[in-house]
């Protein structure tokens, strides 16, 4: 499955006439949809229950774990969309990279990639490579049934950044390094990984995803000169190469205040937007055309509930006269987020914004 594929369109899912889809297509809808990144994840004691003692990677490729702990949020909080419990190394690891998900480090990778030579450990992603994928999203959308699912993937930029470094980092030196001082190699390692990525969202997409976001979470570490330059034509192919599915494409990085109109320009139908900048100050960057997503504080979340809802007005506020909006948070759930808090928010962004 390469990204040159031409896709096949959709049918209309039963989620098809969703509040958070509609938002997403800009059309009217009957309350702000709300659904947050991390939303499945260890704010909540029931997934801490299911994961013990299961490593990161072995829990995302098993279709029963995946469906059961992608649904605990839809359950608790009553969100307008589930996210599929994945995490954007799962391509690499399938295609036979040697990483693991080390707690409290994150993706280490066993062999960086630093030359030409080392390209050769990024081979072409096929649908049985991730079975299990297909499988969980089946399972998925069957219990699902009128909520959407959204699929996603890491985008070429963050995933680069992990293979060149080796596992997390602050300052992007090596990937950098690259970037700068070897485009030629830098441009066919973002290329690969554009084609990985594709392959694994089209996967995502046929077995029933309504939605697919790209996370681009380190790209606010670049000046946009080099943004334009190195990183926005991977990203683009990627989005071209699943267009033909009619899915909204929703792309999302974190300090990317002054990409967000590259970012749009990349090719998504929804633009991400962390809390750092305004929903309306957003929408001007970005400009016409694209529905916006986000963008409470995650911290918000720690103070008491009235300062909760006083931010969350501000946030509906700035968002008030956007084309579509999808409210979320800036950035994922953190941790030690209280659970009944995100309820409590889900049920106040409903009850402000019934129309």
């Amino acid at each position: 499955m390469s990204a040159n594929d031409a896709p096949r369109a959709q049918q209309p899912s039963a989620a098809y006439d969703s509040a958070f889809l509609k938002a997403c297509r800009r059309e009217p809808v009957p309350h702000t949809p709300v659904w947050f990144m991390r939303q499945a994840g260890r704010s909540l004691p029931e997934y801490r229950k299911v994961r013990e003692g299961i490593p990161m990677l072995e829990s995302c490729m098993r279709p029963d774990l995946v469906t059961e702990i992608t649904l605990q949020p839809v359950r608790r909080h009553g969100v307008d969309a589930a996210i599929y419990f994945s995490d954007i190394v799962v391509p690499l690891k399938a295609i036979g990279i040697d990483l693991d998900i080390k707690p409290g480090v994150g993706p280490v990778v066993e062999r960086p990639i630093r030359t030409r030579e080392d390209l050769a450990q990024l081979r072409d992603l096929t649908p049985e490579d991730v079975s299990y994928v297909t499988e969980a999203i089946g399972l998925l959308t069957r219990e699902l049934g009128a909520t959407p699912l959204i699929g996603f993937a890491g985008a070429p930029f963050t995933l680069a950044s992990y293979l060149v470094e080796g596992g997390p980092s602050r300052t992007y030196e090596n990937a950098k390094a690259m970037m700068y001082g070897d485009p030629g190699l830098w441009a066919d390692l973002l290329d690969r990984l554009a084609d990985i990525t594709a392959a694994f969202l089209r996967v995502q997409i046929e077995a029933g995803a309504s939605a697919v976001q790209l996370f681009d979470s380190w790209a606010g570490a670049l000046a946009p000169v080099d943004y334009r330059r190195s990183v926005l034509p991977a990203s683009a192919k990627v989005f071209e190469a699943v267009a033909g599915y009619g899915v909204p494409r929703i792309h999302f990085g974190v300090g990317t205040g002054e990409l967000l109109g590259l970012m749009g320009e990349a090719g998504a139908d929804v633009v991400g937007v962390d809390w750092r900048v305004p929903m309306d100050e957003a929408a001007r960057r970005v400009g016409p055309g694209k529905a916006l997503q986000g963008n409470l504080d995650p911290t918000v979340l720690f103070a008491p509930t009235e300062a909760v809802e006083a931010k969350t007005r501000e946030v509906l506020d700035s968002a008030k006269d956007l084309e579509g909006h999808v409210f979320n948070l800036g950035h994922g759930v953190m941790p030690s987020t209280d659970p009944d808090a995100l309820t409590r928010l889900v049920e106040h962004v409903h009850t402000l914004t019934a129309r």
